[in-house]
This record gives C-alpha cells, structure tokens and sequence, in this order.
C-alpha cells in the first residue's frame, strides 16, 4: 500500500496523521515549543519508532514547502515498511534459501533506491534498514528504485544487532563487506545468507560487524578508497547470485 503524503506540515495535520496510523519516520519540532498541541505530538509520536529533532525555526523554514509549518513538519514514509517475517516468508514461498540485505549508515536516498532495485533483480527477498542513522522510504527512494520498490519487501528495524542475531537462529550466516575481509572469489557464499553492506565514508558499524560470521572484501585497483555503496552491494550480490546458480 502506497502513501500519498511524504512531507507533512501543520499542527492540525500532524496530529491527525499520527492518529490515521501513518507511517512517520522523522519529527521536526520548534525547539523550546511547549504548547498544548505540541505536547499532543510529541505523545503521540512517542508511541511510534519516529525520531524526534528539535531544530531552530531557520531550520523548519528552511524544511517547509508551504511556509506555514507552525512550529511541526513531519515525514511520513512513501511506502509501506514490511515485516522481517514478511522477507522470511518471501523466500518460504519461492522455496528458496532465504537472501536478505542489511544495509547500515546509507543515509543517500538515491544509494538506497538504487540498492533497492538491484537486490529486486538479483531475487533477494528483501532489505532491512535501522531507524537510526539511515534514510528511510522517501519519494525520492522510490523514484531511483524503479519501481522495484512496489516489489520488495523493506523492513526498518530498531538494532540491526540484534535483528541478525535473530535470524541466525533461523539459520542465515552473514557476510559483511570490509576491506579488510577474505576476497570475495574464495568464499563459499551459497546457503541462507544476510549480506551487509555500510556506507562508503562510515562503512558497517563496529557493533553490527561483530555479529557477522566473516567479511568480504572486493579486489579493487584503482587509487580511490572505496566504492560506491550501491555499487559494491551490486557486485557483492551478483557474486552471491553466480554461487547460486552454479
């Protein structure tokens, strides 16, 4: 189910969006505002996983595309997020060994966008993201996915941490992109298996690298530090896809 919102400005609109069960993935509020219908949102989206910021008005205006904020601006996702049993149960009903992305610190929507729509034509089952620290499913992740959004199942979860010690016991193994890893060729990349990939600057985070089971490195000659992420994603998942065929 597609949202039609993205942007929300207005104390009486924000409101209700909460209520109507929109999906809102950040917060915008006027910092030092404590009015009543201010409290009423900052409740309400404490019940939710939304991220509240506090910012200075220079900044909300700077948000707004009305110019008539009053003080709130919310982004509501442009599409529904999917369970993590809802990727499981993708793979179950392909009879597949279940292939599932993890992405940490992609804060690019044009990155997670353009991940989305490789991880669709490489047959993972799906994306999870963290609330925390990551872009979330914004128009503009939508427009670069082209349309492999409408396909595949992405889930945000609280700690990635915890979310790959979970499906360990449902039996994945993961694999993590790191310089530092073995070379991707030498690695037996078939089974049910979580590929992580971290942005380019800040790569995976130390937290969530632990919990892998071994790290990938791809070979690369040039002068430059890294790839791209949704490029390394794309050649890690294909060298995945190749050991699945073969």
């Amino acid at each position: 189910m597609r949202y039609e919102e993205f942007t929300i400005e207005g104390r009486n609109a924000v409101i209700e969006a909460f209520r109507a069960g929109k999906t809102i993935d950040r917060l915008f509020v006027l910092d030092g505002n404590q009015d009543g219908p201010v409290r009423t949102i900052i409740r309400e989206a404490k019940k939710t996983d939304a991220i509240i910021t506090f910012v200075k008005k220079e900044r909300l205006d700077q948000l707004s595309s009305t110019g008539k904020h009053q003080g709130v601006i919310a982004y509501c996702a442009a599409y529904e997020y999917a369970e993590v049993e809802d990727i499981l149960k993708a793979a179950e009903e392909k009879k597949e060994d279940p292939f599932i992305i993890l992405l940490d610190n992609i804060e690019d929507p044009h990155n997670l966008g353009a991940m989305i729509r490789t991880a669709h034509q490489a047959g993972a089952h799906g994306i999870i993201i963290p609330k925390r620290h990551a872009v979330g499913l914004t128009a503009t992740v939508a427009k670069t996915s082209a349309g492999a959004i409408n396909y595949l199942p992405v889930a945000k979860v609280t700690n990635l941490s915890n979310t790959i010690e979970d499906l360990k016991k449902k039996g994945l193994w993961f694999v993590c992109a790191d310089m530092d890893g073995e070379l991707m060729y030498k690695m037996n990349l078939k089974g049910p298996i979580g590929l992580v990939i971290g942005s380019e600057g800040e790569g995976v985070g130390r937290l969530v690298k632990e919990k892998c089971d071994f790290t990938a490195k791809i070979p690369m000659y040039g002068k430059v530090d890294s790839l791209n992420a949704s490029v390394a994603m794309g050649v890690l998942t294909y060298e995945i896809v190749r050991q699945r065929l073969s």
